[in-house]
């Protein structure tokens, strides 16, 4: 049954609204180029020109009702209301040219309490796969109730934005209005934009009601206890987070409430760029009938995906529904943390492979969010380079980052939670001289998190950063748990962790007038400072 749009100013008849997934392949492979089906069963899509994020091209409507509650800068970049109507207007009258729309309404947030009903309104069926996997979906009864969404995605990413609007730079963009609960897409045809659409509207309004959105991962084991990994794209959250031994409650965008954690999404987006079946398994089987591969390269006969093609980009991505991975738990809740983990790719080998951070390290490493860029994940990214993203997520937040800060630091404090740093980058040289850290010697740190035997391991003060390193860990070397030990060249490795923390110290200027005597002692010590 088709349905209507008439509410919206799109007059399109033809509109398939949650459509079941075999529809939406029979759609992709009949009206989209480059659409294939993987021999294991997924949807091969292409995003087009942009095969990332377009995080410059963002904009926020500036309104009296929120611009006191908004940070703005260069992550929340304010864009007049009429340009945001004009660039609606744009992209309902592009939708109205076309012969069929597709339609997804489903839920962000596993809470009842806090979820929020999202509207997608798109012309690609593979756009409306991906939402289908990452939004949660309704049940029949849920969707007969839908009523008006909360918030609507008009996604008109094929046609370029007009640039002769008032702050729009180029022909792409993503804008956001809270007030009218919309966003516009214009000029890019990524689909993760939609998904990180949803995560800032989340990380608008959840603080409004003392919950802490965050951008991490979160697992269970098997006596209920929860930890969250924190990190940005590239650091392992997806990966290290779908653990064979503890259940998923979800890979990217959570919440933390009075009662506990809830997943935002109702899927998982993982890289795909070297996806290995060994070291990922579960993640490798779960690209099925109706995952949806992005960007990939493949085989024209066989259909076998290369995963190590990186012609497209390195930013290969696959979305599947959370229940794909076989443990995960539904629905996607959880008790308070036991353990929180920050995940860094640290390109310049600096940091040890785990450490321990105390309160007021947790603060000042949580405000300051060091990783690398991986490449692929941001347009013009091309190899791994340092930068600092507050709150492990500043592209997506609203809100100032000490907003969230103070929120987790809140919560740490009520239910005593473990804090640990892991570094997933390089070992052995910085990123060109060293080599990655081993997912095996990963997964052993974590177990001994878990298993609380790395709480209990005999520890020393790194000299510079403060934080307590672990001296032995089971299955990993004793070596490699002190960086400088995996430098040939000690004065180098010095060199290097004078260069990093002093990176860390210019940062954090930024926030260091609205910071306490005890979190400015958490900063590293640069150059005897």
């Amino acid at each position: 049954m088709s349905f209507n749009l008439n509410q919206h100013g799109i007059q399109v008849t033809d509109v398939l609204r949650n459509a079941a997934p075999a529809v939406l392949y029979e759609e992709s492979i009949s009206r989209e180029k480059h659409s294939a089906i993987a021999s294991s069963g997924a949807l091969i899509a292409r995003s087009g020109a942009k095969t990332g994020r377009s995080p410059k091209d963002k904009r926020v409507v500036q309104n009296a009702n929120i611009n006191d509650d908004v940070w703005w800068g260069s992550v929340n970049v304010g864009l007049e209301s009429a340009s945001f109507d004009a660039l609606r207007k744009q992209a309902v009258d592009y939708l109205n040219t076309l012969d069929r729309l597709y339609v997804v309404d489903g839920f962000a947030g596993w809470d009842p309490r806090y979820r929020i009903r999202i509207r997608v309104i798109c012309e690609r069926p593979y756009h409306a796969l991906f939402m289908h996997n990452m939004l949660i979906r309704p049940t029949a009864e849920e969707l007969s109730e839908f009523g008006e969404p909360d918030y609507v995605i008009f996604n008109a990413g094929c046609t370029p934005a007009d640039t002769s609007i008032l702050g729009v730079s180029n022909t792409t963009s993503v804008s956001l209005c809270f007030t009218r609960g919309e966003f516009v897409i214009l000029g890019t045809e990524y689909a993760g934009e939609m998904k990180k659409g949803v995560f800032t509207i989340m990380n608008y309004l959840m603080p409004k009601q003392n919950v802490l959105s965050m951008h991490c991962s979160a697992n269970e084991g098997q006596k209920g206890d929860v930890s969250v990994f924190f990190g940005l794209s590239g650091t392992g959250k997806t990966t290290l987070s779908a653990d064979p031994h503890r259940l998923l409650i979800g890979d990217d965008e959570h919440c933390w409430t009075d009662q506990g954690v809830f997943n935002i999404e109702g899927g998982c987006y993982a890289k795909a760029i070297n996806l290995d079946a060994e070291a990922e398994p579960e993640i490798y089987n779960a690209i099925r009938f109706g995952s949806v591969l992005e960007n990939v390269g493949f085989d024209a006969k066989t259909r076998e995906v290369d995963y190590t093609d990186g012609d497209l980009t390195e930013n290969t991505r696959c979305s599947y529904p959370v229940e794909f991975i076989p443990n995960s738990k539904l629905p996607c809740m959880g008790g308070h943390p036991k353990n929180i983990i920050f995940l860094t790719c640290d390109a310049f080998s600096v940091l040890p492979p785990v450490s321990r951070l105390g309160p007021a390290q947790a603060m000042y490493h949580f405000i300051s969010g060091y990783t690398a860029k991986v490449a692929g994940t941001e347009m013009g990214v091309t190899e791994p380079e340092a930068t600092f993203s507050a709150c492990f997520g500043a592209p997506f937040l609203v809100w100032h980052p000490t907003v969230y800060a103070e929120l987790l630091a809140k919560r740490i404090r009520e239910h005593n939670v473990d804090v640990w740093l892991v570094n997933t980058g390089w070992t052995g040289g910085a990123y060109g001289e060293g080599e990655r850290m081993s997912i095996a010697h990963t997964r052993a740190i974590l177990d001994a998190i878990h298993d609380g035997s790395l709480k209990r391991s005999a520890m020393q003060a790194d000299p510079i950063f403060g934080f307590d390193v672990p001296l032995t860990c089971p299955n990993v070397p004793d070596e490699v748990l002190i960086p400088s030990n995996t430098w040939k060249d000690k004065a180098a490795y010095d060199a290097m962790a004078q260069r990093l923390a002093g990176l860390f110290h210019d940062n954090f200027a930024a926030y260091a007038g609205q910071a306490s005597e005890e979190l400015l002692s958490a900063a590293p010590r640069a150059n005897g400072n």
